[in-house]
């Protein structure tokens, strides 16, 4: 059975997807049913200056969520669904990027 979430406007729900080589994050409102940050480790930005490995860029994804979370002038989550996929190194260094400023307990 599926939990259902309800994130809202000031405690979105942080859904993360791992697929096999890439992580995607998103900050799900789903009161309003909208996407209030996405990001990937495709993304250019994520990728840009030096090259760097998977895990580099799901930490710098960790850290702008963190940036459009201050922006959103959000302090919390509430709920973090991993969509049922195991702690990997990408998952990992994702966490240890954005429980660092208090979003995931330790």
């Amino acid at each position: 059975m599926q939990k259902k979430y309800n994130g809202t406007p000031k405690r979105p729900r942080l859904s993360v997807f791992c697929s096999g080589k890439q992580l995607y994050a998103m900050l799900v409102d789903d009161q309003n049913k909208n996407c209030l940050f996405y990001g990937s480790t495709l993304q250019k930005s994520m990728r840009q200056n030096s090259p760097c490995s998977t895990s580099e860029a799901a930490k710098r994804v960790g850290k702008e969520l963190i940036k459009a979370c201050n922006d959103l002038n959000i302090h919390e989550i509430s709920s973090y669904d991993r969509n049922g996929f195991a702690t990997g190194e990408r998952i990992q260094a994702f966490e240890i990027a954005i429980s660092e400023h208090g979003f995931l307990p330790r």
